[in-house]
């Protein structure tokens, strides 16, 4: 598309400058700990640690990495991570010394180096927290219910939760940003609730409806709308490390994944209390069922559990059985409790007070489930099978066919005669179609019980060094020393899934109303969302996540309620306006003295672009992987990813294939899906402007949206701009928006003369000012 005189300024201020690598967030020091340190220890330390160093190299601390070997060569290139020395020689690359002489590492360790050292190769020292006692961390200790405190400025709460925040405004001097306009409410809790932009029908009904609770009906109708599963339903397939593909070695289709994302999506829309969701998630086929319905549905939970990545090709069978435990271990701790438990896999942890025997402990209950039916190359992966009586009798109608096919073959008892060859043949030649048109019962990925056992402490993490067998039970900093024997006979995880929903459990009722709390005001209570431990950030407002906290269980675990008090409250209610004081005084907005700008996530980026075109296709659920079979190769060593994204369904429907996320996503910031993630990064870089000004998903949407504005005969040029913004932008434009508009068509009417067409030549005009009109910062960012 042609840069013209209103497109180009608008683009020009969405870009940005360029992302780059901050310091090290809690979450690569957690990387570090898992999956960089053990690493050096079991493959590069001997030659290269504390005892011995070859070439004048060491890599166990940060002034060794930075000293380098004897050749004075740096480890790592700064500005071209992935040519340093260090990966050059891992990767057994020409003109330097192979590293480990002999066998080289996996692709699976490499590729984790890359990642490392694309971060910085920042090393965390060894050394545990100052903290004198960390078992006496806030997070560690039981919720409590404390009352809101006094304030001066009586009028401005409009519930206990606003006492807490002024108190802590009025303490530092401060007070909270006047409230924001109607337009800009019903526009920031249309896409909080549901990821999609409010209908200028929607805004017109709010505007006019003066009663006292107007608000409170807004927020009611968006929870009832079955786009507000979809909405926080993708919230959880963040942390759930939701994908449709296995990625790493073996990038295979998870055909069936599909069945779990739905039931999230239905959860979230029934309003299913947050334990009960939790439970099934980690015990489903543990818990007993009034219907086959809610069986097949607990069933397809505990596709949590199931959904991680798998190194299936790994030759070592029972390393392969300890990382998948591991990989549930880590999810279940950052998702549900906020803690890098995975860190002690190999020692104790560095910071929290979880020991090498708690991670063992632990690892236990999930050793003793079934998750992979084999662990033989290529490694399959467990199913349960799904209650369908119409499509078991389908199954069992074709089994019969093909039994009475085998036995009149069988009757023919291998008769010399040609008569009877050519029917056997025939027979043969049935049995074969019958077979491979076999009909498939329904199926989901999840886990069932195994054989239980308690597990050996593996010294630095390898079962080839195995130490002192550990009784299964729970981390003893949260479950105390004295807990009950988990049953002889079962994985122990029912018993898992009640101590993490007990209402005394100091950090799952903490974590999810924190998580709630980040995706409403932009920044958690908490900010960083998936680890509550000692090297988490803490709390901005303790009493006020206690309270809220306390509240949230004693209100039955209500996600929808939780909504409700956060969204009525005077602090959500907030405008964005700049206080010069306060910026200066708070300039991250800790205190919360007004509303956080925040941007759209991938996901609604891309929906709204489709709604606002009036392209949106609306349907929801189903499977989305149309071009290959549950547990065929998405793309191997030679072949190419088929997936395509050309779709009109809400992004929460599209295929998430690891290893190669749809471009779109990954230029706004979707999150890795290998890994847990409650707390979304947003960069701003050029190709994001040239994603509105190039695409063809931003294209499609100026021309749809473009259609939308002309399709009324008898709209005057004023009232199109209108139109064209309280669809873009949810307001009214200004005189000068709509002259510069105006003026803009005309000149790009002129300047598409050569089309004869004028309905044509007004279309290409209208769409180029679309165009514009969603390149601006104002579409994608909510105040």
């Amino acid at each position: 598309m042609r840069s013209t005189p209103l497109v180009l300024p608008v683009l020009l201020l969405a870009l940005g400058a360029p992302a780059r690598a901050a310091d090290p967030t809690p979450e690569d020091v957690k990387f570090f700990e898992a999956r960089i340190r053990p690493l050096l220890v079991e493959k590069c330390f001997k030659c290269h640690g504390p005892e011995k160093q070859k070439g004048d190299l060491r890599l166990d601390s940060a002034a060794a990495l930075a000293k380098g070997g004897g050749s004075g060569a740096p480890l790592f290139a700064k500005d071209k991570p992935d040519e340093g020395l260090l990966l050059r020689a891992v990767r057994h690359a020409n003109g330097v010394e192979q590293m480990p002489p002999g066998k080289k590492l996996t692709d699976a360790e490499i590729a984790d180096l890359a990642k490392w050292a694309a971060r910085g190769a920042f090393f965390p020292a060894a050394a545990g927290t100052a903290t004198a006692d960390p078992t006496k961390h806030w997070a560690f200790q039981p919720v409590a219910a404390p009352a809101p405190p006094a304030v001066t400025n009586a009028a401005w709460p409009r519930s206990d939760l606003d006492r807490f925040v002024l108190a802590k405004l009025e303490a530092a001097g401060l007070k909270p940003a006047p409230p924001a306009d109607k337009r800009t409410l019903i526009r920031r809790a249309t896409f909080d609730l549901t990821g999609l932009p409010p209908t200028p029908e929607e805004i017109d009904a709010f505007l006019k409806d003066s009663a006292p609770g107007a608000f409170e009906a807004v927020i009611d109708r968006l929870l009832a709308s079955p786009h507000y599963g979809e909405r926080w339903g993708r919230h959880w397939l963040d942390v759930a490390r939701y994908a449709d593909s296995n990625g790493l070695d073996e990038n295979i289709a998870h055909g069936n994944a599909w069945r779990y994302r739905d039931y999230v999506i239905a959860s979230f829309n029934a309003d299913k209390p947050y334990d009960r969701f939790l439970r099934e998630q980690v015990a489903g086929d543990l818990l007993p069922a009034d219907t086959p319905a809610a069986r097949n549905e607990q069933l397809i939970a505990t596709g949590f559990l199931a959904l991680g990545p798998k190194v299936l090709a790994e030759p070592d069978e029972k390393k392969m059985e300890l990382d998948i435990v591991d990989e549930q271990l880590d999810t279940l701790g950052r998702t549900v409790m906020g803690l890098t438990i995975g860190c002690a896999r190999c020692h104790d942890h560095k910071f929290d007070p979880i020991t090498l025997a708690d991670y063992y402990a632990l690892a236990g209950v999930f050793a003793g489930t079934k998750t992979m039916e084999h662990f033989r190359k290529v490694a399959r992966w467990h199913e349960n099978p799904l209650t369908a009586p119409e499509e078991a009798k389908r199954k069992a109608e074709h089994d019969a066919k093909i039994a009475k096919r085998k036995g009149e073959l069988k009757a023919l008892g291998g008769k010399p005669d040609e008569a009877s060859k050519q029917a056997a043949k025939k027979l043969q030649d049935e049995i074969a179609a019958l077979e491979k048109a076999a009909p498939e019962l329904p199926s989901a990925m999840g886990t069932t019980e195994g054989t239980p056992v308690d597990v050996p402490l593996l010294r630095r993490g390898n079962h080839l060094t195995p130490g002192p067998v550990v009784a299964r039970r729970f981390p003893v900093v949260l479950a105390g020393e004295k807990q009950p024997p988990l049953p002889k006979t079962q994985s122990g995880r029912l018993e898992l899934a009640n101590w993490l929903t007990d209402p005394k459990h100091p950090l799952t009722p903490r974590v999810m109303v924190n998580r709630v709390w980040r995706w409403h005001f932009g920044k958690g209570l908490v900010r960083s969302a998936d680890n509550f431990g000692l090297i988490g950030e803490k709390p901005t407002h303790p009493e006020l996540l206690d309270r809220l906290a306390a509240d949230f269980v004693r209100n039955g675990w209500s996600v929808k309620a939780l909504h409700k008090r956060l969204m009525l409250s005077a602090t959500y209610q907030m405008s964005a306006a700049h206080d010069p004081k306060a910026v200066t005084a708070d300039p991250d907005n800790r205190l919360l003295w007004r509303a956080n700008v925040k941007r759209l996530e991938a996901e609604a980026v891309r929906d709204a672009l489709l709604a606002v075109g009036g392209q949106l296709d609306r349907s929801a659920g189903g499977p989305v992987l149309a071009h290959v079979k549950n547990r065929d190769f998405l793309f191997d060593h030679t072949s190419k990813d088929q997936t395509t994204y050309t779709s009109a369904r809400r992004s929460v429907y599209l295929p998430v294939v690891r290893n190669n996320l749809y471009d779109v996503f990954q230029l706004f910031d979707a999150p890795d899906a290998a890994v847990p993630n409650g707390d979304r990064a947003t960069t701003t870089v050029p190709t994001q402007a040239l994603f509105f000004m190039n695409s063809d998903l931003a294209t499609r949407a100026a021309d749809a949206l473009a259609g939308r504005v002309l399709a009324g005969p008898d709209r005057g040029a004023t009232e199109r701009v209108g139109l064209l913004f309280a669809l873009a932008y949810g307001r009214p434009p200004s005189e000068k928006e709509v002259q510069r508009v105006t003026a803009g068509v005309a000149a790009l009417e002129r300047e598409f003369a050569s089309e004869a067409d004028p309905a044509k030549r007004a279309r290409k005009a209208w769409a180029a000012v679309c165009q514009a009109v969603l390149a601006a910062n104002e579409f994608i960012h909510i105040p």
